[in-house]
């Protein structure tokens, strides 16, 4: 059974509805289709969306040529205009690859959540801008944040102001150690309700409680964990990510929306050892690690160092930085390496040959 479609009621003046009336004669909607009409831009527009979805088809793709094709001055005043937010909608789809005009739907206060949330997809820089900077927007509708996760322009400044809207910059101060007894752990239960806003019987412990560790079963693709982690939100994914355990992170930095993962790699509670893991897995986005690498503390120790050079997910540029730091046998076995791109390993036999070594 098809799903109901939304009806969408316009608004038009009496002047503007004598064209786009159901029982107005057909010429009149013809005639009123090809857009020569005495109205000011929003509602020739108006007019138009609303005979693209008349019953005589020569009106229906007569209107559909004619809003696309409305000339610039008249569009732009369409997308900044207060218009129907299906109309915008429609026009969104129709423009997606013309940048100047989705900026201007994106700053639109009448278009939809869904449309934004489609914009949010696009591949343009200052769009992905705007759009992260309405937090109220994201905020009650997370599809937005779905999608500027997966869309390769959102780069960390973006993620941290997301990180920032969420309140979830820093740890709790009462945040428990790993090491805490019963009681820890239900404090730290407590801090995580405050911060999910919800009740968190259903999620167990294996992925809130540091000492909690669950079974190969429970963290296989289709197990348990995996099941629940997937059919979280996107912000109880960020959140958990932040205040969850080993398990949780290990689970959600492999996450496909990237700001998922970078919650879970720049977690207060991560440590040293699960950053080495994740510098050597080929499993992670290329954002991720990008994160391990411009952690400081942890790209101090040699392994760290080691993983991310070579770790074919490593930007070269940011490899080529740690290759520098490698010992010898490292540099050797790098440079004979098929697994890493061929400037990594010219770049170990140049160092090896500056040394007389080669």
């Amino acid at each position: 059974m098809e799903e109901a479609r939304e009806k969408i009621q316009l608004k038009l003046s009496p002047q503007a509805e004598k064209y786009a009336r159901r029982d107005a004669p057909v010429e009149v909607r013809r005639m009123a289709a090809r857009g020569a009409l005495p109205l000011p831009p929003l509602e020739l527009a108006t007019v138009l969306f609303a005979l693209m979805h008349d019953s005589d088809a020569e009106v229906k793709s007569r209107a559909r040529d004619t809003l696309e094709k409305l000339p610039d001055p008249v569009t732009d005043a369409v997308l900044t205009g207060a218009a129907h937010p299906a109309l915008l909608d429609h026009l969104a789809h129709v423009n997606a690859e013309r940048e100047a005009r989705i900026e201007k739907i994106a700053l639109n206060p009448a278009a939809a959540d869904a449309t934004i949330a489609f914009l949010a997809e696009r591949p343009f820089r200052r769009v992905v801008e705007i759009i992260s900077n309405n937090q109220e927007r994201m905020l009650r509708h997370s599809p937005i944040v779905d999608a500027l996760g997966a869309n390769p322009l959102t780069g960390r400044a973006v993620i941290d102001r997301i990180f920032s809207f969420l309140g979830i910059d820093e740890a709790p101060d009462d945040e428990a150690p790993a090491s805490s007894e019963a009681v820890g752990d239900e404090q730290m239960r407590a801090a995580l309700a405050a911060i999910f806003g919800e009740d968190l019987s259903g999620i167990p412990a294996a992925l809130l409680d540091e000492n909690a560790e669950a079974s190969p079963e429970d963290v296989a693709a289709g197990g348990n964990l995996y099941a629940l982690v997937q059919n979280m939100t996107v912000f109880q994914k960020i959140k958990l990510g932040r205040m969850g355990n080993k398990e949780a992170r290990t689970l959600l930095v492999r996450d496909r929306n990237k700001i998922v993962a970078i919650a879970a790699v720049t977690s207060p509670k991560i440590t040293e050892n699960e950053l080495l893991s994740i510098a050597q897995s080929r499993n992670v986005s290329d954002e991720v690690i990008r994160s391990v690498a411009n952690n400081r503390e942890v790209t101090r120790h040699y392994m760290v160092k080691l993983a991310l050079a070579t770790n074919p997910k490593t930007p070269q540029a940011v490899a080529m930085g740690f290759v520098n730091y490698l010992q010898e046998k490292d540099l050797r076995n790098l440079m004979k390496s098929k697994d890493v791109p061929s400037m990594i390993a010219t770049h170990a036999r140049r160092i090896l040959s500056k040394k007389g070594k080669v």
